[in-house]
């Protein structure tokens, strides 16, 4: 029995399909499990793409041990309209990460935290980060909601990351919504 039944979304990766996030968290705990003494960052942002009749969302979670490879997966949610406005796209995209984020509970968090804490004088470390795909220079349409998704951000407890360092959204979640 799950404590948070709402959140009962089906994850994917080239490997495997229907991951609960159960499944999800376990991957990353044995991918840290690996290697405890590295340089752990968990990654979550959210894309989409408007097509004619709806607007495909993906949101990607991605545990990197900085030089040494990762694992990641996506959760696709489709929304059946155009959705042509951008502020309210943007929102949106972060609203999703905001819930995928809301996941990982302090006791998750201090789970994974507990793997690396050991070797923290062997300069191990754990990040967690929420890719927005934004930019904040002046020619990006995005950039005049860059102070307000940042902040969202912020105000969950996860480092912000916008364009250039947002690739989690900007080109993995990317890849899956065309």
């Amino acid at each position: 029995m799950t404590l948070y039944p709402v959140f009962n979304y089906p994850f994917q990766n080239l490997q495997e399909n229907n991951m609960s996030f159960e499944d999800v968290f376990t991957h990353i705990v044995n991918f840290m499990e690996l290697n405890p003494s590295g340089n752990y960052r968990l990654m979550v942002g959210t894309d989409s793409q408007v097509h004619s009749t709806h607007t495909v969302f993906i949101t990607g979670i991605v545990i990197q041990q900085v030089g040494n490879g990762v694992w990641a997966c996506i959760r696709k949610k489709i929304i059946p309209r155009k959705m042509t406005q951008l502020h309210e796209r943007i929102s949106y995209e972060l609203s999703l990460t905001e819930e995928i984020v809301s996941m990982f509970t302090e006791d998750r968090k201090n789970q994974l935290i507990n793997i690396v804490l050991p070797y923290v004088y062997q300069r191990a470390t754990f990040t967690m980060e929420g890719h927005i795909d934004i930019g904040a220079g002046k020619r990006n349409k995005t950039s005049e909601f860059a102070k307000e998704m940042v902040a969202r951000i912020e105000s969950i407890g996860v480092e912000p990351k916008i364009k250039p360092n947002a690739f989690v959204a900007s080109s993995y979640a990317n890849k899956y919504t065309k």
